[in-house]
């Protein structure tokens, strides 16, 4: 519970967010800076469990919660297309990228890459890997330093990692056959970014495949040996997407608070002192739009589009083909 810094309100912003805690709060204390009559209720929630208690509360007619941002981009969008979010116009709608709206009910805040990270000593004599033709020729002229030195996520416990998977098999013919490489590579599969930072920096993992860049870019601020790369040949980017419930009880509460968030300063905010990247092309053309990590000048970048689109990665049938798929080319077959 942040209280409203006037001290004298009954005027409750309710928000259900997959936002770790600390940086949740920087942005709530800016947010309540220029609404100081204004409390706010920040829950941290799993994605499903975000999901799972809006649908829940909204059908059983009690209201739920005025704000929802979540990093589950498919989650959101069905939460929109199954009626369970609002339309909202802000300030900054009619400028926002087509690709980061879907109908003015989600909203994608956060421009976030799918990076490699590596192991700065392990690389010393050489450059690392910066495409996926790069990442297949140095394990097959190093065996020795890829074996059992490759990390990525395991795709059937990492919502973002399958994401990411998903979206290399849309854009890279030649997708398995890197996977198959890491696969005799002895890669190593984690469900989360902090296990495979905390590897790659003290070197027990030479090269991570396809992290999410927010997390790394911050990581590799704290541990020098680290470093990251935006893939030359592609780049996958995925969003964290904000909308507001149709059950919303202050509605109106979300709806400042979204358009705080796309503002100028709100996504300064996000990109700066978050290390979350900005969508605002305002912002963007200010500074690197990934949040500080290197210039994207020359790269292709591939944004997921907040879309219907999205409800495929959900199909089950689809799921457990790609998985399989996964699995069998993991094997090295």
């Amino acid at each position: 519970m942040f209280p409203a810094p006037s001290g004298e309100t009954d005027t409750e912003l309710s928000i259900y967010s997959s936002l770790d805690d600390d940086r949740a709060e920087i942005i709530l204390s800016a947010f309540q800076r220029r609404h100081p009559e204004i409390a706010i209720r920040y829950e941290n929630l799993l994605t499903g469990d975000l999901h799972r208690r809006i649908v829940e509360e909204t059908d059983a007619g009690t209201g739920t919660t005025d704000f929802a941002f979540s990093s589950a981009m498919d989650l959101q969008v069905k939460l929109a297309n199954d009626g369970y979010a609002r339309p909202v116009v802000t300030a900054d709608t009619p400028t926002w990228p087509d690709w980061a709206n879907w109908r003015d009910t989600a909203y994608a805040l956060t421009f976030e890459p799918a990076v490699f990270a590596y192991h700065r000593p392990s690389f010393a004599q050489a450059d690392p890997p910066a495409t996926r033709a790069d990442l297949m020729r140095w394990m097959a002229e190093n065996p020795d330093k890829a074996q059992g030195r490759i990390g990525t996520y395991d795709i059937s416990r990492s919502g973002v990692g399958y994401l990411f998977m998903a979206r290399d098999q849309e854009l890279y013919p030649g997708i398995w056959q890197v996977v198959a490489a890491m696969g005799r590579a002895g890669v190593q599969q984690f469900p989360t970014t902090s296990e495979l930072l905390e590897r790659i920096s003290d070197g027990r993992l030479a090269i991570g495949y396809n992290l999410l860049g927010s997390y790394t870019a911050e990581w590799a601020r704290q541990h020098p040996d680290l470093g990251l790369i935006l893939p030359r040949d592609f780049t996958v980017v995925v969003s964290r997407v904000a909308l507001i419930p149709a059950g919303a009880k202050r509605p109106d509460l979300g709806a400042e608070f979204l358009a705080y968030l796309m503002s100028n300063e709100g996504q300064t905010l996000l990109s700066r002192t978050l290390r979350l990247s900005a969508v605002s092309l305002e912002v963007a053309g200010q500074q690197s739009p990934a949040g500080g990590m290197q210039d994207l000048a020359g790269l292709r970048l591939k944004p997921v589009p907040v879309s219907p689109g999205l409800l495929a990665y959900l199909d089950q049938s689809t799921r457990a083909r790609l998985l399989a798929r996964w699995n069998e080319a993991i094997s090295g077959r």
